[in-house]
């Protein structure tokens, strides 16, 4: 059973509520994994108290898009200076040689960083299964760091030699790719408040699936009543890709075959046009903006405000860690509201509206109205940021800092009402241990 807890304290309490209320020197009451109180000055006998001096606290970071799988091969030097396609040509031959350890590894590591960076439920787009790898292996290895977990089964069945990008060697069948998304939903997708696993289908990209998967998962996502997700208007060959082989944009393609509606969230969507935000916005279609990956590819920056003001839920996604090239929430926030800034003017974002799409955005894309934010029946998923350290000396606005003085360390970490972060530390895995086995992996996929 989850303690009772008492947060008890904290400088500010951001709670992203309906009034976006900030509480200062708020405290929160945790009973049994779920948020039972909001305010000042609370009390509960028996409960343990956290105290929540010197911190800001959060709803916890919600990431809506990820690779882990390719956390080793952060910083490859063939890729380092490529584009979306060299860089994944590049890529593909050190993906072939993974396998299920690595797979497992992989997420240990992204997990592990992401929950330092005050982040408590994070999905991931796995789309390449080479030498028995499955989305069981990443799925099992999530459960050891204890963040949320928001698996989407990837899938490549166009390969080099039928004009796609992907060697024909992580190409699957798409009868075997369909039958395995049904045995994973079945076997791990759980819709109920609170779930720690949840299942997305995700044929990876318009460049490596037909278009006969894209509609047939739609379909069977529907069918079973789990999410759809996929690679959408990253850059401009992603464009030129979809007009030379489909006739129509990259938005218009996906309408066509039953990927937009409020079950559906696209990473990057850098080249929107105004017809396609549009088309989101009347849709309820998601879109993980992913502003360090656009940055890191030369890919663009993606219109946010454009798609904010016309009402398309948007939340923030690290990408893979071969492309960004770190799971760091808090940089990714930052990053989010610097490059609004630089392509709209000063007051295009403010700090406070990277929080939401970090925290409440985020949320609403994978389609969990149980998190992201702090307030009575919510689960206790929350961060105590440490404003009290170096970072954050001489600022004037805690909540502010989070994003202008980033990084910020979280003090402490709640997922359900527990900790996997306390005192700067994570608990559920040593970030030592996982270096040394993350240079052993590299040696070997590097032969």
């Amino acid at each position: 059973m989850t303690k009772r807890l008492l947060i008890r304290g904290a400088e500010v309490v951001v709670t992203m509520d309906g009034a976006r209320r900030e509480i200062a020197g708020g405290d929160i009451l945790i009973d049994g994994g779920v948020i039972s109180a909001v305010g000042p000055g609370l009390s509960a006998e028996g409960a343990e108290i956290v105290e929540a001096g010197g911190c800001v606290v959060t709803p916890g970071f919600v990431n809506t898009h990820h690779h882990l799988f390719q956390t080793l091969t952060r910083a490859v030097p063939a890729a380092q200076d490529a584009a979306l396609f060299g860089w994944l040509r590049t890529l593909y031959p050190i993906w072939g040689r993974m396998g299920p350890e690595d797979i497992r590894l992989s997420t240990r590591i992204g997990l592990a960083e992401l929950a330092l960076s005050g982040c408590t439920c994070s999905s991931d787009h796995l789309y390449l299964f080479p030498n028995g790898a499955r989305l069981d292996d990443s799925i099992e290895a999530a459960s050891e760091i204890g963040i949320r977990f928001t698996a989407t089964r990837g899938a490549m069945s166009i390969g080099e030699s039928k004009g796609g990008l992907p060697p024909d060697a992580l190409v699957e069948d798409e009868a075997a790719i369909l039958k395995d998304s049904e045995r994973l939903v079945a076997a791990f997708h759980d819709p109920n408040p609170g779930a720690m696993v949840q299942v997305g289908l995700a044929p990876c990209s318009p460049f490596s699936v037909s278009r006969e998967l894209m509609r047939d998962a739609a379909i069977l996502a529907r069918e079973k009543g789990v999410r759809l997700h996929t690679h959408l208007a990253e850059n401009d060959e992603d464009i030129a890709y979809s007009l030379e082989n489909f006739g129509m944009l990259p938005g218009d393609y996906a309408e066509s075959l039953g990927w937009t509606g409020d079950d559906v969230w696209h990473a990057h969507c850098v080249k929107l046009s105004e017809k396609e935000i549009d088309l989101f916005a009347r849709t309820g279609t998601g879109v993980a903006h992913c502003p360090c990956s656009n940055a890191r590819l030369a890919s663009g920056i993606a219109p946010v405000r454009r798609m904010r003001d016309a009402g398309v839920p948007v939340g923030l996604g690290v990408d893979g860690s071969a492309s960004n090239d770190c799971s760091h929430l808090g940089l990714e926030a930052r990053q989010a509201m610097l490059v609004a800034r630089l392509k709209d003017g000063p007051a295009a974002m403010g700090a406070r509206e990277a929080l939401e799409i970090a925290t409440l955005g985020g949320a609403r894309v994978l389609g969990r109205s149980d998190i992201g934010a702090l307030e009575p029946g919510k689960r206790a998923d929350l961060v105590l940021w440490d404003v009290s350290e170096l970072p954050a000396a001489g600022q004037w606005d805690p909540v502010a800092a989070l994003v202008f003085c980033a990084p910020i360390r979280p003090r402490a970490v709640y997922v359900e009402g527990r900790a996997v972060v306390q005192d700067h530390n994570l608990l559920t895995a040593d970030p030592n241990r996982l270096n040394e086995q993350a240079r052993a992996a590299i040696a070997r996929l590097a032969d």
